[in-house]
């Protein structure tokens, strides 16, 4: 854990941040189903375990530090702190483990392409000092892409989220909009792809929709063709232009195991089957 420790830091450095002063700061890894970091799906929780340390190091050691995550339409919240090892990791650590499905929100109102949404915000995101999103970078049916701005999605406590895959890619801009995070920190240490691989990558920036156009490129997607990217620049989210600093992200592009073609097929299969509304049947 010490060498990713020192990469979490050094990321930070690289980007200029400092971190504020805090009393009550969030941390939202990526549980999108019960597979274990070793998969390249979730966010590991040495990764978390490192960030708490840094945090209470740079900040102070009396911070009260959460770890949140919602329920989603086939994963529960009670099952992934257990089997993803978050559990531990919050009673080794003294750390709050929150299921946002559970806890006290309020209904927020936002526009997104001159459409009007609402969604319940948790008033645990709302009322903290500093707001750390630790993703992801992965390939998605619905969206090509899933890294930061992807994974607010799972900060939305409504526990059937499949309804909104329909409209996905405003539903990911409206959180993002009603839920703003500071910081975020990719775990870029084992990734999916077209296979798992070890890619050693940590990135970090305090701009979501830059850190999702970087990740796209390293995955061999153009972030113009990410509907989530363009629509959140457009938004005033910020900006799909970035300078690296650090390794050179050819490095990692070249290392990354890119979708082949076969995996294409079944994406748009995919696609096609939730256009014609036989979602829900799917298991």
């Amino acid at each position: 854990m010490a060498l990713v420790k020192e990469a979490i830091k050094e990321a930070i450095k690289l980007i200029g941040y400092s971190f504020p002063k805090a009393e009550k700061i969030v941390i939202k890894p990526n549980m999108c189903y019960y597979w274990d970091y070793s998969t390249g799906q979730t966010t590991d929780p040495n990764f978390v375990a490192a960030l708490i340390e840094i945090l209470r190091e740079e900040i102070s050691p009396d911070i009260e530090i959460s770890i949140i995550e919602s329920d989603a339409s086939a994963m529960k919240c009670k099952y992934a702190f257990k089997y993803l090892g978050y559990e531990k990791l919050a009673e080794e650590y003294n750390v709050n483990l929150i299921n946002l499905s559970e806890v006290e929100s309020e209904q927020v109102k936002v526009k997104v392409k001159d459409e009007n949404f609402e969604f319940l915000l948790p008033k645990i995101i709302k009322n903290s000092d500093l707001r750390i999103n630790v993703p992801k970078m992965k390939y998605m049916a619905f969206t090509k892409i899933s890294c930061a701005l992807k994974n607010i999605f799972g900060c939305n406590p409504y526990p059937k989220k499949f309804k909104y895959h329909r409209r996905l890619n405003e539903t990911i801009v409206a959180l993002n909009k009603i839920m703003p995070f500071e910081l975020c920190i990719l775990d870029g240490i084992i990734v999916y792809g077209s296979m798992t691989s070890k890619l050693g990558l940590v990135m970090a920036s305090e701009d979501a929709v830059a850190m999702d156009a970087a990740a796209a490129t390293i995955m061999g997607v153009n972030p113009k063709s990410v509907g989530h990217i363009v629509l959140a620049e457009r938004e005033g989210l910020g900006s799909a232009s970035f300078m690296t600093r650090g390794a050179s992200l050819d490095y990692f592009k070249d290392k990354f195991p890119k979708r082949k073609l076969s995996d294409r097929a079944i994406e748009f299969g995919y696609k096609l089957v939730c256009a014609l509304g036989l979602d829900k049947r799917l298991v």
